[in-house]
């Protein structure tokens, strides 16, 4: 391949590179803000509905992304696509709980704009979404742990059947 190939190249990426910074400017100048505004105009100004609202996307869009990152993790054969398309189910599930926290922890005018508006329009929400995703992740958690230790007390038993002789029906 001669120089001009690799010029060619470089130009591609130098242009991906920049339209993707591009991007990232933009959903970052815009994203805080409209996800604080579409919380607000759910809660309404409501303490209770921000707590209850903050809650429940707290812990349902913290559940099932634990979840789901513990199918993509399992060990199995399940073929990397498969695995591929659960890992950006978690990340699009998780969405919700990382637009919070592009409000709560971002520095940027966009993020300082949309605490603004949760303050006065979703007051408790960010609390609410706090503890909803540590009872959301804590339920996942033992959930997958329980289905790993009732997998493993399969295996152990059908194992222990297969070396004692003993029908899974009885003897």
């Amino acid at each position: 391949m001669d120089w001009r190939g690799w010029v060619k190249r470089l130009l591609v990426a130098a242009a991906v590179i920049v339209a993707a910074w591009l991007v990232y400017q933009f959903l970052a100048a815009f994203l805080p803000r409209w996800w604080a505004q579409t919380i607000g105009n759910a809660v309404d100004g409501s303490f209770a509905a921000g707590s209850w609202w903050g809650f429940l996307i707290g812990a349902v869009f913290t559940a099932a992304p634990v979840v789901l990152l513990a199918l993509a993790a399992w060990p199995g054969r399940r073929a990397v696509p498969a695995r591929v398309t659960l890992l950006v189910l978690a990340v699009v599930c998780a969405a919700p709980n990382l637009l919070t926290l592009s409000v709560v922890l971002g520095s940027s005018n966009a993020a300082h704009a949309g605490q603004r508006i949760m303050d006065v329009d979703a007051p408790a929400f960010r609390g609410g979404s706090l503890a909803g995703a540590l009872v959301g992740g804590i339920l996942a958690l033992a959930l997958t742990g329980l289905i790993a230790w009732f997998r493993l007390r399969g295996r152990r038993l059908r194992e222990l059947r297969a070396n004692t002789g003993v029908s899974p029906k009885g003897p």
